[in-house]
């Protein structure tokens, strides 16, 4: 029996989902707020390599029907993005320079996958 909760070709990221496939906008900036510098970095190291085959496997699905197992990898794809600013223009610093607190800013949008 396969338990993986991604498709098998990205079996290799199953590590991943259990901390970073996260359904909730709210729950990746936590999540991002709470890691260090490293599994920021480890996490996008790992994501950035595979996301041409991500995807090219994602864009086959409608959203409103997506398999549970695409929503997984799905959810760590929006992970990548909360985090990719973060690695890319101010290498993986917690406080982005001349920049609001985080705490102001509250997604006031229904997530529409959850």
């Amino acid at each position: 029996m396969n338990a993986s909760r991604l498709p098998e070709q990205f079996a290799d990221l199953e590590p991943l989902v259990s901390e970073w496939a996260l359904a909730k906008q709210e729950d990746r900036e936590k999540k991002r707020v709470a890691s260090t510098a490293e599994e920021i970095r480890a996490f996008y190291d790992t994501m950035l390599p595979r996301m041409e085959a991500i995807l090219a496997y994602l864009s086959q699905f409608p959203v409103e029907g997506i398999p549970e197992q695409a929503k997984a990898l799905l959810f760590l794809t929006f992970s990548l993005t909360e985090i990719s600013a973060f690695v890319e223009f101010y290498d993986c610093e917690r406080i982005v320079p001349n920049s609001f607190a985080e705490h102001r800013f509250v997604a006031m949008h229904k997530d529409p996958l959850v």
